[in-house]
Parts: C-alpha cells; sequence; structure tokens
C-alpha cells in the first residue's frame, strides 16, 4: 500500500534527479522529464534530433546521476551483432587444452546508449530486440541475464540519409518513447556555449542509486487508476487503427497503421511515474494527453494522403486527441 509519505518521497527524489541533470542540459526540460519518466518506468527512449543538441550528453549525464554503469555502443554500417552482444573465444585451460568461453560485449551494463543507431545495419539492429524486451542475451545455445535496472537510451539523427537504415517496426516498438530534440533558442544557445567553454564534462553527481530506482518502480505499480482514464487512454490506442468500425473519420482519412497493444502499455505505466513525480497519487487525464506525443509518433503512420497534405505526425495525434473529446461531449 503507497502511503502519503511514499509519494512525498518519490517527488523529492525526482526533482533531485532532474535538478542534477539541468546541471549539464540547457533547455530541453521536457525531453528530460519524459527520459527520466521512461527510465523509472522500466522503458527504452528513441531520441531524435540534429547533431549538437545534446543527445549524448544527456544519457551520459543521466548515467552519473543514477549512479549505474554506462556502455556506449557507436553504430555504424560495419558493426556486426557479436560487437554489441559479445562472441565466444577460445582460451587455453591449466591443462594445455582449449576451453570455450563466452567474452560478454558492451550490451551487458545497466544504461546502454546506442549512438546514432541508424547507421547500423538491419541485422546488427535486431540484436538489441531481445535485450530491449526481456532483457537477455542468447548467444551460443545459451541465455544470459541482464544486470537490472536495464536501460537503453537510443539517438538518430533525422536528416542524414546516407548509410542509414530505417529502424525495423518491431524495434520501434519497443521504445516506450520516442523523443524530439529541438534546437535550442539564441539565449539557451548563448549559455550552452558560455557552459562548454568552461568545461566540457558533465557536472551531475549521483542522487539515485539502481536499487532506489527499483523501488520507485515498484512504488508507481501500486499507483490506482480509475476506470474513466483508463478507458480514456484505451480509447486513445484504438482510436490509431482505420480498420476499426468505430474509428473517428480522421483516423480512416489521415493514418495507415494505428498502434499497438504496448502503446496501452506505456500510456498507464508511464502516467503512473508522472503523477508520482508531481506528488500525485492517481493518474489523470492530463497525464495521458502529454504522454500521448512520446508514446504514439514512432507507432503510427501515416496515411498518403497525410503526407501530401504535410502533416506531421505529431499533428496527427493532437488532432486525435480533439476528435476524442469532442466524441466523449456527445
Amino acid at each position: 500500500m503507497v502511503t502519503e509519505k511514499d509519494i512525498t518521497v518519490f517527488a523529492e527524489k525526482s526533482r533531485a534527479l532532474l535538478s542534477e541533470i539541468s546541471k549539464d542540459l540547457i533547455g530541453q526540460q521536457e525531453v528530460v522529464e519524459q527520459t527520466a519518466i521512461a527510465m523509472i518506468a522500466g522503458g527504452n527512449v528513441l531520441l531524435e534530433g540534429v547533431p549538437g543538441v545534446g543527445k549524448t550528453r544527456l544519457v551520459r549525464s543521466l548515467g552519473q546521476a543514477f549512479s549505474l554503469p554506462f556502455s556506449r555502443i557507436q553504430f555504424t554500417p560495419d558493426l556486426m551483432p557479436a560487437d554489441v552482444t559479445g562472441t565466444t573465444v577460445i582460451e587455453k585451460g591449466e591443462e594445455g587444452q582449449n576451453i570455450l568461453k563466452f567474452q560478454k560485449g558492451p550490451i551487458f551494463s545497466n544504461i546502454i546508449l546506442a549512438d546514432e543507431i541508424n547507421r547500423a545495419t538491419p541485422k546488427t539492429q535486431s540484436a538489441l530486440l531481445e535485450a530491449m524486451q526481456e532483457h537477455t542475451v542468447t548467444a551460443g545455445g545459451q541465455t544470459y541475464n541482464l544486470d537490472e535496472p536495464f536501460f537503453v537510451l537510443a539517438t538518430q539523427n533525422p536528416i542524414e540519409q546516407d548509410g542509414t537504415y530505417p529502424l525495423p517496426e518491431a524495434q520501434m516498438d519497443r521504445f516506450m518513447f520516442k523523443l524530439l530534440m529541438t534546437f535550442p533558442t539564441i539565449s539557451e544557445l548563448t549559455a550552452i556555449v558560455n557552459m562548454t567553454q568552461e568545461s566540457m564534462a558533465e557536472h551531475a553527481q549521483a542522487v539515485l542509486t539502481g536499487e532506489e530506482l527499483l523501488a520507485m518502480r515498484a512504488t508507481a505499480k501500486e499507483i490506482p487508476i480509475t476506470d474513466e482514464v483508463l478507458h480514456y487512454a484505451m480509447r486513445l490506442v484504438s482510436a490509431t487503427h482505420p480498420e476499426l468500425a468505430d474509428s473517428p473519420a480522421f483516423t480512416k482519412q489521415y493514418i495507415r497503421f494505428g498502434a499497438s497493444p504496448r502503446a496501452g502499455q506505456a500510456l498507464i505505466t508511464a502516467g503512473k511515474v508522472r503523477a508520482l513525480m508531481q506528488g500525485r497519487f492517481n493518474v489523470s487525464y492530463e497525464d495521458i494527453d502529454v504522454l500521448a506525443l512520446p508514446v504514439l509518433r514512432h507507432r503510427i503512420k501515416p496515411s498518403f494522403t497525410a503526407i501530401t497534405e504535410k502533416r506531421t505526425t505529431d499533428q496527427l495525434i493532437h488532432q486525435l486527441l480533439v476528435e476524442l473529446k469532442k466524441s466523449a461531449k456527445k
């Protein structure tokens, strides 16, 4: 049973975490908060933005603030699956005999930065699938468990086309959030330049341990959610599917493929964490509305009509929320 003290402690730890990250990252408050929500909820995050907006710096600062082992994998076209998961090597035993031994790859860490993930081939990208979903690695017929907590925080550049490979739909669906890091304002850019003139190193201090993070996750799972809010979240996910008879006319016109059931799971799980971070005991409609963009933007595909009218995925989600509220009032 979650007590008022548990909620207060959860909110205080969350504020301390966000405060430490802000020491290294100027602006991007929404991205920082939503990344923290996903990590506490146990989800993976895909960060998209042009070079130099702080994607890698954010992940490194999170590693320091959570006091967890951090591993960076630079994805390139020639990267092989064994370079990610590990490989079996031959070693000499005490009596000179050959012994097969599995040498663990960089995936065996708590926080994985998959830098420029879309530069690797689909074969290498798929090496992350099992780790992202089951938190295990299978090699040589044997399955190895990854240490908890485990997160994959991947980055990709939206403007680089040559030498890149779109992520498979199955892998995109395993990211709880897709977050967009925008270019800073002039005042933010000035502050970034001044900060990096002093030092390029991260200044975030450890404020949470892995055990504390897992305890916060367990607390969030006990938060109740009303049937009305749960139904609203499920209606939102269902409304992204144009093939369903009760979907809005807007969906049938502008959305080609809808979100998977994982989207519903992500909305509720992340909604509970967001509520606790703000010191609330229950998930609100606002939580669902705010989280709709990071949860759905990589899980729905616009139709040809939407593409020709130059409607972005975020615009479609915003309009979908409007359509749902209209239908609720009828």
